[in-house]
């Protein structure tokens, strides 16, 4: 069951929000950080990216940049550019993306739940990307940016964000990147009472986006239990904070590929090798968008190519074959061009769908890359197969927008 609880958020005034809020620290590096802040003291990214405040080149993990991080945190709440509500309250966070909003509960999310694996992945974690938020969360003793979660549709908590978005939100703002971020507090103790039941009858919560973040705010809250000789279990910090989204609110957006080189193959060569598992199809010069699962969008020298994957090539009754991540990671980047790291090769990059198939068209004819390969999108529902089986899915598989907007509100593990 998906345990959850209302939290005293931590949060800008309303006046304050904008200069607050931020992108989450892991889509920009520190030099786009320290651009973004800018002359804004009130900015988010000297908390989550404080090695702004020091020389360009300065290492991120150094353990003066981390101390930073504490003091800025201390100086926002003594300036009250963050401020604690004096109850534990649900909220409402809404984005909205090219005219489409999803809706989310943010809650206090259960660090058991987590280690019990009622909190679902669907990714594997690099333990030194873990390490870094650890010692974030450990040193500031808060989770200063939410983790991405989706659960399965339940028709009363739909009911419920519909109430709620229908009164005054406390934020609403579209942010510089043309996302709309809104948010609601919820503060009626019978609808956060409902609200806790109806998580608990949720059998389990899934991680969209944010694998190592949540393993670090569980871990890090495990750390805290096991130190505390008279834990009880009820203390904040054995819960960490989640934005948790039915899943017919979201859409999965496509992650695709760009390649150096065809491994030493001509063009022609490329084409009859792909022929083999693929019905190829030449689209001409206007960009082509794969149709549905199991086809793709291949250019190659100024054309476009739509390869439909043959009958016998993947197995639809198999989570992770009937991927089109493994599919295309199998055929054509491990058997035909020799990629067989996705992690480490360095003859392939990835572009997030977000940036549109002209990206990998633009890529590909600066001469910088040789070729591209656009997916069509898993589903929700595969993501929540892979998870519910054990699975986990091959890299660089999902990408999620708009991003959560860090700073909305925190929680602290101290309250």
């Amino acid at each position: 069951m998906a345990k959850v609880r209302p939290f005293r958020g931590l949060r800008p005034p309303v006046s304050m929000v904008t200069e607050v809020a931020s992108r989450p620290y892991d889509v920009l590096n520190s030099e786009e950080a320290r651009r973004e802040a800018g002359d804004n003291e009130k900015s988010l990214y000297h908390i989550i990216k404080p090695e702004i405040d020091f020389e360009p080149g300065t290492d991120e993990h150094d353990p003066k940049v981390y101390d930073r991080a504490v003091e800025n945190f201390r100086k926002f709440q003594e300036k009250g550019w963050l401020v604690q509500d004096k109850k534990p309250c649900y909220y409402i966070y809404a984005q909205t993306m090219d005219g489409r909003t999803q809706y989310g509960f943010v809650v206090a999310a259960s660090v058991a739940d987590y280690m019990a694996g009622n909190i679902k992945k669907h990714e594997l974690t690099r333990r030194d990307k873990e390490e870094d938020r650890m010692i974030h969360v450990r040193i500031n003793r808060a989770n200063i940016e939410p983790v991405f979660f989706t659960f399965p549709d339940n028709q009363e908590l739909e009911e419920i964000i519909r109430k709620v978005a229908a009164g005054k939100p406390e934020y609403d703002f579209v942010a510089e990147d043309g996302f709309g971020h809104t948010f609601w507090v919820i503060e009626d103790e019978a609808m956060i009472a409902r609200i806790t039941e109806l998580f608990d009858s949720i059998p389990a919560m899934y991680i969209a986006d944010g694998h190592h973040r949540s393993a670090a705010a569980a871990l890090v809250g495990k750390e805290m239990a096991e130190a505390n000789p008279n834990h009880r279990g009820d203390e904040e910090y054995n819960f960490f904070l989640a934005v948790c989204f039915p899943a017919s609110h979201l859409k999965v957006i496509d992650y695709n590929r760009v390649v150096r080189d065809l491994n030493g193959l001509s063009k022609e060569e490329f084409l009859d090798r792909l022929a083999q598992n693929f019905v190829v199809e030449k689209k001409g010069a206007e960009i082509y968008h794969p149709q549905a699962l199991h086809n793709f969008a291949l250019y190659l020298d100024g054309e476009w190519y739509s390869l439909t994957a043959k009958e016998g090539t993947y197995d639809d009754k198999d989570p992770i074959k009937v991927l089109d991540v493994t599919i295309s990671s199998d055929l054509i980047l491990r058997d035909i061009l020799g990629i067989t790291d996705l992690r480490s090769d360095k003859r392939i990059d990835f572009v997030g769908g977000i940036r549109g198939l002209g990206e990998l068209k633009r890529r590909v004819d600066s001469g910088e890359m040789k070729m591209a390969l656009a997916l069509y999108p898993v589903t929700m529902q595969q993501i929540i197969d892979i998870a519910d089986t054990g699975n986990i899915m091959p890299p660089k598989t999902t990408w999620f927008e708009p991003k959560l907007r860090s700073g909305l509100v925190i929680h602290k593990l101290d309250d």
